[in-house]
């Protein structure tokens, strides 16, 4: 997938993996791929240029008829002719790394999706101009990340030593922008039979890790999670946020719906998300290599271990409310913490000219209350703002150091 398109300009490519982790998210998110629309023929060119690498690393096909592609076709609801892709054909990329032994039978999945939103309209949270929606950290970002934990599988003395060791199933979804249909496509044609699979690792948005924090979502999908996660990370020595119960917008879902433990690797929200702006020269390509290097050490121990995961399972949350038909959704311009803890929703920004900047808000800031709703956390969040109407005035408040405030704002819509 090595593609010369133009000079490299990534934040902090200071290894060979990172240039070559930064080379792929470059070439994902080049303007000839053209956002990796879900059906478009960018989209399907992304796919091959992704099913010839992982050949080219030596991995399996385990597609359709001994092929890298999984073939499916979009549902007709109001959601995908909204998004102009209902009834097309598409096609997820996936491989295997077969396992040895008495542990060969069980799988361990590996995922990403690496389509995106094309030049934005549906989806987009930019002025819809038409632009390219570029998607270098959603997705490309993952989609590089779960190839070079596959060149990190491949080298890795484990595929060459003798002990038992589970089999490694990669998969590349399309779909996921227009709610999450890749995935569950492959949720319900599983690689294998369901008590065959250990777990499902997904990766959206790892492009941005700053100031080391790592998001881990799902750790509450299984008993033995947080102690893997923490046990990991006392060599890795990253901030590590883990929290989730598996369920939120990103292919995990799928795989929660199924009942098997699951866990998201994510470097958190950016201004940039589903904007053209999210370009490839700013991506963190040696921070890449540490959430590589985390989530690969952590693999390593879920190919071997001798016991299976207890799954837990969580009820879905509620559906939010929505906007009433023909009505803008009501926005309010921040950028949430995704890290799922209760007292709040801290900000790690606010979107240039949005309300929350009107209304004196900032990184930092933990929202409380909108209007008459008090917010515990994200899931409040998102049902207090669906309370009132685009346009409509509201008292935000927010805690700031020890200082509760208080702020009229308008809310925007999209």
């Amino acid at each position: 997938m090595a593609v010369t398109v133009g000079p490299l300009a990534a934040q902090t490519a200071s290894s060979p993996r990172a240039r070559h982790i930064a080379e792929d998210v470059r070439f994902l998110a080049s303007d000839s791929l053209m956002g990796r629309k879900t059906c478009s023929p960018q989209n399907t060119a992304a796919a091959a240029a992704l099913a010839r690498e992982l050949q080219a690393l030596g991995l399996q096909p385990a597609g359709d008829s001994g092929t890298f592609l999984q073939h499916w076709t979009v549902g007709n609801t109001s959601g995908t002719r909204e998004a102009g892709v209902a009834g097309c054909n598409t096609q997820n990329v996936i491989a295997l790394l077969p396992g040895r032994g008495s542990l060969a039978g069980q799988i361990l999945i590996l995922g990403a999706h690496y389509d995106h939103l094309g030049t934005g309209h549906f989806g987009s949270l930019a002025a819809d101009s038409g632009q390219i929606h570029h998607g270098a950290d959603d997705n490309a970002s993952g989609t590089a990340l779960v190839v070079e934990m596959a060149r990190l599988l491949r080298r890795d003395h484990l595929l060459r030593d003798r002990r038992p060791r589970r089999t490694i199933v990669l998969e590349l979804f399309s779909g996921e922008e227009e709610g999450d249909l890749g995935s569950a496509y492959a949720a319900a044609h599983l690689p294998g039979e369901h008590d065959s699979i250990l777990a499902y690792l997904n990766f959206d948005m790892v492009g941005r890790l700053r100031a080391k924090k790592l998001l881990v979502l799902g750790v509450r999908t299984a008993t033995e999670w947080q102690a893997l996660v923490d046990s990991v990370n006392a060599r890795a020595q990253l901030d590590v946020r883990a929290s989730g119960d598996g369920w939120g917008p990103s292919d995990h879902a799928s795989f929660t719906a199924k009942k098997l433990p699951v866990l998201m690797f994510f470097t958190d929200l950016h201004e940039d998300y589903h904007r053209p702006s999210d370009t490839a020269d700013k991506i963190n390509a040696d921070g890449m290599v540490q959430v590589a290097d985390f989530a690969f050490d952590l693999t390593r121990r879920l190919m071997s271990r001798p016991d299976r995961l207890t799954f837990l399972d969580v009820p879905p949350p509620p559906p939010p409310p929505v906007a009433a038909t023909g009505r803008a959704r009501p926005t309010l311009g921040t950028i949430p913490d995704m890290t799922d803890e209760p007292g709040g929703v801290r900000l790690t920004g606010v979107r240039a000219g949005s309300p929350a900047e009107a209304g004196g808000l900032r990184a930092g800031d933990v929202l409380v209350g909108i209007g008459d709703a008090t917010i515990a956390n994200l899931q409040d969040f998102q049902n207090a703002l669906m309370q009132h109407q685009a346009g409509e005035q509201v008292e935000i408040r927010y805690k700031r150091g020890d200082q509760i405030v208080k702020v009229m704002v308008t809310l925007g819509g999209r």
